[in-house]
């Protein structure tokens, strides 16, 4: 029994010895569930650097785990060892893949320790150069009187940009006035809308930005709650709550994850570093580069971020359903 005892009181020595040495020499990997080279692996590098300075040099790594809508990805962090060393950075996503898979492998509420909010993009309703309406309320009324005539592009199911048609679409009572027409990707979406193959587009800023400030689409308005004041290009276009759309307020942010049952002095150091991360001016720059605003508001909190993506869920997920296309 002596033993025991000596034994018992030797691992719980270790334990909280690794517990306080966190994350020791392991690396920390950060799943991207998206391919190399796209807005949410920029933010996953840069967030990356960051939080490296935070936690006083830790190695970070970025893993990306492509696929499936950023299912595979997620679905391989909500099965990971859960000890703090594999997080998951994800946008919207996560919060869309309910409606769009029936059979998804994993639940997004319950099977994720939830460590933050990370920034939020704004988005852009955006149309050929060729349009005739010149501003939002033109567009409107000329959705109306065009109705079965127009399309919009989207990058392909699930993207933001299809997430954002829909979402404007039933808001405006336009789900048949204009076909949908997917891509393969954002380049080719966008290249057809600036080649007027296509009518209109809704995508995020970090994709239109450069587009509009070249004048190769017209821009109509921002689907944030507010005008982009801080924004001197966007600045000027009205959102859509301003425009009689009644709390339409659609941004492609990102959040991070841990695999459910974490330990939460891990959690809880992971959460501390990411906080000075969203503090350091280095990374706080690349993102308003990217054209995203770095969160501040108490989303930075692990509840208020699960609060936030379960209702993200119950906005998007009647709206896929109703489309009626699914991923799976």
């Amino acid at each position: 029994m002596k033993r025991l005892l000596v034994l018992a009181a030797a691992a719980t020595a270790l334990f909280a010895a690794s517990a306080q040495t966190f994350p020791g020499s392991r690396p920390i990997t950060l799943v991207v569930p998206f391919a190399a080279g796209g807005p949410t692996d920029r933010v996953a590098r840069d967030l990356a650097e960051a939080m490296r300075k935070s936690m006083g040099g830790a190695n970070f790594v970025v893993e990306n785990v492509n696929g499936a809508g950023g299912t595979i990805g997620a679905n391989k962090v909500a099965k990971a060892a859960p000890d703090g060393h594999t997080l998951l950075l994800h946008h919207i996503g996560m919060a869309a893949a309910p409606g769009l898979y029936r059979k998804l492998p994993y639940k997004p509420l319950e099977d994720f320790d939830y460590l933050g909010m990370i920034n939020e993009v704004p988005m852009t309703i955006i149309g050929k150069p060729q349009l005739a309406a010149n501003n939002y309320r033109d567009l409107e009324n000329y959705i109306r009187n065009n109705s079965g005539k127009l399309n919009i592009a989207h990058a392909g199911l699930g993207s933001a940009s299809h997430l954002c048609g829909l979402m404007w679409q039933a808001a405006i009572n336009a789900k048949d006035a204009m076909t949908t027409i997917p891509f393969g990707g954002t380049a080719p979406a966008m290249n057809a809308l600036m080649g007027g193959q296509v009518d209109m587009m809704c995508d995020q800023t970090t994709n239109t930005t450069g587009q509009i400030e070249a004048g190769r689409v017209k821009a109509y308005a921002v689907t944030t709650a507010r005008p982009l004041s801080g924004n001197k290009l966007l600045k000027d276009y009205p959102s859509l709550q301003e425009m009689g759309l009644k709390s339409f307020n659609l941004t492609i942010w990102h959040g991070l994850y841990a695999p459910k049952g974490t330990p939460p002095a891990a959690l809880a150091q992971i959460n501390a570093a990411l906080k000075l991360a969203l503090k350091d001016p280095d990374f706080i720059k690349r993102q308003e580069g990217l054209g995203a605003v770095v969160v501040t508001d108490n989303r930075v909190e692990p509840a208020a971020h699960k609060a936030f993506v379960a209702a993200e869920i119950a906005k998007l997920k009647p709206v896929i359903e109703a489309a009626g296309k699914f991923a799976d």
